[in-house]
């Protein structure tokens, strides 16, 4: 059985490739790229034990593009770092940073036992972010609240960040986790270090 708590601490996140519908409901606003994306989830989950880890990543993969901004979230996560990164390095962090969560998405949701997401509602978050609050309902009633962090670029809406049962956003969490891997070699041994997390992940299983 997998983890909520494990996997949002862990960073998020999704799916097979979202309908023509449904990607037309996520530019119209931000509820409905995160109930997009947590039917796509849920999809997965159904399925996950007929699925090795290597082909729950395969279906994760588009989703994930079309639900969360990965680029903008490890940029926030690295701060200084990233200024003064050349593009070709912050390519490749940004990569490795998508295929490590991915991979750890795949790893974790091996199993469905009936949970249900629900949408709470819509909220005005910091710096022109909406806020959607959501709640994974267990089988026993028990719930964990999920707030998503959104924003609006190029017409469409995307994730930013996740807050799990009120606490510690993802992209904090990002932040302490990576510092001492940048303060001993920089952006490239993070980039390293994320790769070989992702190899891993997705060899080990």
């Amino acid at each position: 059985m997998f983890s909520i708590r494990r996997f949002f601490s862990a960073i998020v996140i999704a799916f097979t490739f979202l309908s023509v519908s449904a990607t037309q409901a996520a530019e119209s606003k931000p509820s409905a790229v995160i109930e997009a994306f947590q039917a796509q989830l849920l999809e997965v989950m159904k399925g996950a034990r007929r699925m090795d880890v290597a082909e729950r990543y395969k279906k994760l993969l588009p989703a994930v593009d079309t639900a969360f901004n990965l680029r903008l979230m490890i940029r926030i996560a690295i701060g200084n770092y990233w200024q003064t990164a050349t593009p070709e390095q912050r390519d490749a962090v940004s990569d490795a940073f998508k295929r490590m969560n991915i991979a750890t998405v795949a790893t974790l949701f091996d199993g469905y036992s009936g949970q249900v997401f629900e949408t709470v509602g819509e909220s005005d978050g910091p710096q022109k972010t909406t806020l959607v609050e959501t709640r994974l309902v267990n089988p026993d009633k028990t719930s964990v609240k999920l707030v998503y962090r959104t924003l609006l670029r190029e017409g469409r809406w995307q994730i930013i960040d996740v807050i799990v049962d009120d606490g510690i956003s993802e992209v904090q969490v990002r932040q302490s986790e990576y510092a001492t891997t940048l303060a001993e070699g920089g952006i490239g041994r993070l980039t390293e270090m994320l790769k070989s997390k992702a190899n891993q992940l997705l060899m080990d299983n």
